[in-house]
């Protein structure tokens, strides 16, 4: 299985229907069956004894298909994340409180939170123009986050800041569950868990329970890939539009799913060819998947993103392109990352901004040595597409620098070999590792929001 952890099932002994094929290598995360063959004239075993050699075949019945984790099953990964997600807290709160600042402002209404309020408050149109000319407009930021706000305040007497605070939240708790989802899937429950507090203890963890859409982008973009692990495109393609609807990072999963769903499908016309009379057979015919599914998951997928920029140029009178010149606006953009090697290279102008310069070097070299590790070890090309593209906008995006680990934190499939040594290790260690982690990482976020914060 190379690494991957199948779905399997044994179906009773019926009479054969056709002749199907031995398939070499199941495809990660897709369910199979293993059938037995009745024919008496194949043995194996000991002499009379007959018995069928299994034969693999594709499941296409939604009903055969594993089933989201249920909360029992991922009880340990969350209940271990609503623990570091309360420490960071906590220590946010005690740190705050000793500087005279409130840690509820500082979660819920600070940065951009403030931009989200707005746009949930009143609408699209607002801008700042700064004495340098920069004209920093709402319109840079993506609606779901705001449409949900105004929903729960609708309801409830939170306002909207605590609504989107409240969103966060559980949101981070649906991107846990997903993240768990995804590599129990691949990798087997106890990597899933290492997987969830590796992501939980991230330096700049505590934006996870911000007023951001880090955590419900994660969420939605996980359960699109679990969904396209399992064949379920439809709800993939649903589920990233709506991450479309929430960053601009979207983008990430329309490829994943796009890129799943073109090789799902050479897969299965590999592995189905046409008979000889030249008569192509229905995919169902075949055992494998219709191929209307993949299209429509595939149509749906850029509709959350391309719909809001496709808007947004409307309304600025500026075409498609319009989203752009709002970006430019914040100095936001897209460049290969020339900006970010002159801004680490100014870092070595002086000897104590050059220890800074080695920190950003080494960083770097670490995510990049952290995704080659994840392509050595064979993960699923879902996963190896969304997690480039993330990596690949966030460090080659000319944004604002102090943003970058914020803007990595959803490419969790980076997490995997480390959650997978973790998984091998024994659990006190395990433990030791992540709960000294947890601490160091919960006083930094309190150090880090009660001084510059994320932009």
């Amino acid at each position: 299985m190379d690494g991957f952890r199948g779905v399997w099932r044994t179906t009773p002994r019926r009479p054969s229907t056709g002749s199907p094929r031995l398939l070499h290598r199941p495809f990660p995360g897709r369910p199979w069956v293993i059938r037995h063959d009745p024919s008496p004239t194949i043995t194996c075993g000991p002499p009379g004894r007959f018995r069928a050699p299994p034969i693999i075949e594709r499941v296409t019945d939604l009903a055969t298909r594993p089933a989201p984790p249920l909360l029992r099953r991922a009880a340990p990964a969350l209940l271990g994340y609503a623990a570091v997600r309360v420490l960071g807290v906590v220590v946010l709160t005690l740190w705050s409180a000793a500087r005279d600042k409130s840690a509820l402002t500082l979660l819920s209404a600070r940065w951009d939170a403030l931009w989200y309020t707005r746009v949930a408050e009143l609408g699209y149109g607002y801008e700042v123009r700064l004495p340098n000319g920069d004209v920093h407009s709402n319109l840079a930021f993506f609606p779901l986050l705001p449409w949900l706000e105004r929903a729960v305040s609708a309801v409830t007497p939170l306002s909207y800041a605590h609504a989107g605070l409240a969103v966060g939240t559980l949101a981070s708790l649906g991107a846990a569950w997903g993240i768990f989802a995804v590599v129990d899937l691949v990798y087997g429950r106890r990597a899933g868990v290492c997987a969830v507090l590796l992501w939980a203890v991230l330096p700049v963890g505590i934006v996870q329970s911000m007023a951001y859409t880090e955590a419900l982008f994660t969420a939605l973009a996980a359960w699109s890939l679990y969904a396209v692990l399992t064949g379920r495109w439809v709800t993939a393609g649903a589920l990233a539009a709506l991450a479309g609807l929430t960053r601009p990072v979207g983008l990430a999963v329309v490829a994943a799913v796009w890129a799943a769903a073109i090789t799902s499908y050479v897969r299965q016309r590999h592995l189905d060819p046409a008979p000889s009379s030249g008569r192509n057979r229905s995919p169902e015919a075949s055992g494998g998947t219709p191929w209307w599914p993949r299209a429509l998951g595939m149509l749906l997928a850029p509709l959350g993103a391309g719909g809001y920029v496709l808007w947004v140029g409307e309304r600025t009178g500026k075409g498609p392109l319009g989203y752009l010149d709002v970006q430019a606006g914040w100095r936001n953009g897209f460049d290969g990352g020339y900006a970010f090697a002159r801004f680490i290279a100014d870092k070595f102008t002086s000897f104590p901004s050059a220890l800074a310069g080695v920190g950003l070097i080494a960083g770097v070299a670490a995510v990049v040595w952290l995704y080659v590790i994840c392509v050595r070890q064979g993960q699923p090309l879902p996963l190896l597409v969304y997690a480039g593209v993330v990596t690949a906008l966030a460090l080659c995006a000319s944004s604002y620098f102090g943003s970058k680990p914020r803007l990595l934190m959803p490419a969790f499939p980076l997490l995997l070999p480390l959650a997978l040594a973790l998984a091998r290790a024994r659990t006190p260690r395990s433990a030791a590792v992540l709960g000294g982690v947890a601490a160091v990482s919960a006083v930094y976020g309190a150090f880090w929001l009660n001084g510059s914060g994320p932009p």
